[in-house]
């Protein structure tokens, strides 16, 4: 049996979020990529140079954690060595989106300071946590792949400098497109508050208290396991 037949529901969904940062702008042209983990060494990701909206069953491609084509016809997204680190160095994800979101892309240009790195929505804190900026490096490089190092065991979302966001996550690839939604909403509300006033944000003690939040729903601590020991570690640094 075939990958693409053994795991055809993981296929649809998959097709299906290509399908949903199509529509919703989060990706355009041929840009972004996406993979879901299948196997401890079996990788299911986007085609490069198709785009988003049109990708079909027989356009994805399945890889090992080398990087070698195991079925498909396409050659894969040139970003496979990013790929790569994140499922070597983070074992416990199973799905990653790289694109382009505009409200959240004006983090990955603005000078000053990067609000995603602060407390301000709880769905946000709880459930993306903090945004770092990744310094810039061309793109389809190992350069740009190694550049999520300092930064990729501690957190799961991204901000590539001048470039996109990257978001990880150990759950099915249809669940990293609701984190990516999530934090898009949130970036357009802070932007929003910013074009009209200050932002407000949530105390230690209220990042504190989210903690109850994530055990009642069974959401994991942020980052690599036994890195984080707390949310407030993770916002409020500076006070440890």
């Amino acid at each position: 049996m075939s990958y693409l037949e053994k795991y055809s529901s993981e296929v649809r969904d998959f097709m299906l979020v290509c399908r949903r940062l199509a529509e919703k702008m989060y990706v355009t042209s041929q840009g972004g990529n996406l993979s879901y983990k299948l196997e401890d060494n079996l990788v299911l990701i986007s085609p490069t140079c198709v785009c988003k909206s049109d990708i079909s069953e027989m356009d994805v491609v399945f890889i090992d954690l080398s990087g070698k084509t195991v079925e498909g016809e396409r050659k894969p997204t040139g970003e496979v060595p990013m790929y790569l680190n994140f499922y070597r160095d983070r074992p416990d994800i199973n799905s990653v989106i790289h694109c382009h979101p505009p409200y959240t892309n004006t983090f990955a240009i603005l000078k000053g300071t990067n609000w995603l790195m602060r407390p301000v929505f709880p769905e946000t804190v709880a459930e993306v946590g903090p945004v770092p900026v990744v310094s810039y490096g061309e793109p389809l490089t190992q350069r740009l792949a190694d550049n999520f190092a300092p930064f990729v065991k501690k957190y799961n979302a991204f901000l590539m400098e001048n470039h996109g966001l990257t978001i990880l996550s150990p759950a099915d690839i249809l669940r990293t497109m609701q984190l990516v939604e999530i934090l898009e909403i949130s970036s357009i509300s802070i932007l929003q508050a910013l074009a009209v006033g200050e932002v407000k944000e949530l105390t230690r003690e209220d990042v504190q208290n989210l903690e109850n939040t994530m055990c009642t729903r069974n959401l994991p601590m942020i980052g690599a396991p036994g890195v984080n020991k707390s949310m407030v570690d993770l916002y409020f640094p500076e006070e440890r």
